[in-house]
C-alpha cells in the first residue's frame, strides 16, 4: 500500500531538550475574525481582499499567526483574519485560520519526491497554456497537468496559443475525448491576442489557475484578459527553444465582467516539471465515470495498465455490442491509460 506524500501540514516539531515554559492549550476563538481571499503571497506577507466585490485598491496586508507557522497559505485560499483590516498604509492584519478548501492543486518535484507542494486552493479549473509552435507542444507535460487537475477535482481547459503557426487539430483529437475543453488564440496583424471571446466565456464566473512552460504566451494572454495586469512577458531562446521564466510568484487577478459574470485567474510561474507522486489511481478514475464503474470488478491490486491480468476494462472493450461501440470504448480506454502512464 502506497503512502501519501507529505505536505506542509505534516511537520511536527521536536520538544526542546532544555525544556520550556509550559504553554496553555487554550486558544482564542477569534469570533471577531473576518474572511478574506488571498490574492498574493510575497515573502511571508499576504495580500487579501475582504470584500471580493470591492476594487483591488481595498486590499489589505496580513501575516500568519504563530499557530499557522507550518501551514502554507496560497493564492485562492479563504482565510480568517483579525486585527487592523482597514488596509491603510502601515497596517498589518493577522491570519488565524485557513477555511476548508474545496480543491487543492498539488505537484511534487518529480515522481519519487515524497513532499507535495500546494500550488493554489479553491480553483474551479486548470487552464493549460500551450504554444502550437515556438516552442513545440509537449504532450507528456500536458498529460501530467491533466492528471493533477483531475486528481484535484478540477475541470481542464487547454488553451493553444500561436494557432497561426500550426494547426490545433492533432491536439484537439488527443484531448477532447477525455473531457478537456480546447480553445485557440493567435496574434493579429496589430500584435493583439485574438479571438478572446471563447476564452472569456470559459473563464466567466470561475476561479481559474493558469499553468504553462515559459515562452508559451501565458503572461501575454493574462495581460490581454486582465487590463492593467502588467505581467512580465519573456521571449523564446532561438537556440534552446525554451522561454525564460518571468513570473516569480502566483497572483490572483480579477477578470472584467463577461455576460454579467465575473471570474478570477491565478497566474503562476512557468513550470518545467510536474511530479505526480501524490496522485492515487482511484482519484484519476473518478474523472472517467464509465470506466470507474467497470473497474470495480477488477481484481484487487489491478493497475489497469495494458497487459494487466484479468483487467475488466479490456473485457469491457472486447464485449462491446458492435464495432462502432467497440472502437469508441477502445479509444476511451487508450486515453485513460495514456494518463495512467503519465502517472506511472
Amino acid at each position: 500500500m502506497s503512502r501519501r506524500p507529505t505536505d506542509e501540514s505534516d511537520f511536527h516539531s521536536r520538544p526542546s531538550k532544555r525544556g520550556s515554559r509550559p504553554r496553555t492549550k487554550t486558544r482564542p476563538d477569534h469570533d471577531d475574525a473576518v474572511t478574506g481571499l488571498v490574492t498574493g503571497v510575497d515573502r511571508g506577507r499576504y495580500t487579501l481582499l475582504i470584500d471580493e466585490n470591492l476594487p483591488d485598491e481595498h486590499s489589505i496586508s496580513a501575516m500568519k499567526a504563530r499557530e499557522l507557522t507550518r501551514n502554507r497559505v496560497v493564492c485562492g485560499d479563504k482565510v480568517d483574519v483579525v486585527g487592523d483590516t482597514t488596509g491603510e498604509d502601515g497596517t498589518l492584519a493577522r491570519i488565524v485560520r485557513i477555511t476548508d478548501r474545496k480543491t487543492v492543486l498539488r505537484r511534487t518535484a518529480d515522481d519519487t519526491d515524497p513532499y507535495e507542494r500546494i500550488i493554489v486552493a479553491n480553483a474551479d479549473q486548470l487552464v493549460i497554456v500551450t504554444a502550437l509552435a515556438e516552442p513545440e507542444p509537449r504532450t507528456r507535460m500536458i498529460d501530467r497537468c491533466v492528471v493533477a487537475a483531475y486528481d484535484a477535482g478540477m475541470d481542464v481547459l487547454l488553451c493553444l496559443t500561436k494557432s497561426d503557426l500550426a494547426s490545433p487539430d492533432a491536439l484537439r483529437a488527443l484531448y477532447e475525448p477525455i473531457g478537456v475543453s480546447v480553445v485557440t488564440t493567435f496574434r493579429d496583424e496589430d500584435g493583439a491576442i485574438t479571438p478572446l471571446d471563447e476564452v472569456r466565456a470559459a473563464l466567466a464566473g470561475r476561479m481559474s489557475v493558469f499553468v504553462g512552460h515559459s515562452g508559451v504566451g501565458k503572461s501575454t494572454l493574462v495581460n490581454a484578459l486582465v487590463p492593467g495586469a502588467r505581467r512580465t512577458v519573456g521571449v523564446v531562446n532561438d537556440v534552446t527553444g525554451r522561454g525564460r521564466q518571468t513570473s516569480t510568484s502566483a497572483v490572483a487577478l480579477r477578470l472584467p465582467d463577461y455576460d454579467g459574470e465575473r471570474g478570477w485567474v491565478i497566474d503562476t510561474p512557468g513550470v518545467r516539471s510536474f511530479g505526480l507522486a501524490h496522485v492515487q489511481i482511484e482519484n484519476l478514475l473518478t474523472a472517467f465515470d464509465d470506466l470507474a464503474e467497470v473497474a470495480e470488478e477488477c481484481p484487487r491490486g489491478c493497475t489497469h495498465l495494458e497487459g494487466s491480468p484479468d483487467c475488466m476494462l479490456d473485457d469491457w472493450v472486447a464485449t462491446a455490442p458492435d464495432e462502432s461501440v467497440q472502437a469508441a470504448r477502445a479509444a476511451r480506454l487508450d486515453s485513460f491509460r495514456r494518463l495512467l502512464t503519465a502517472r506511472a
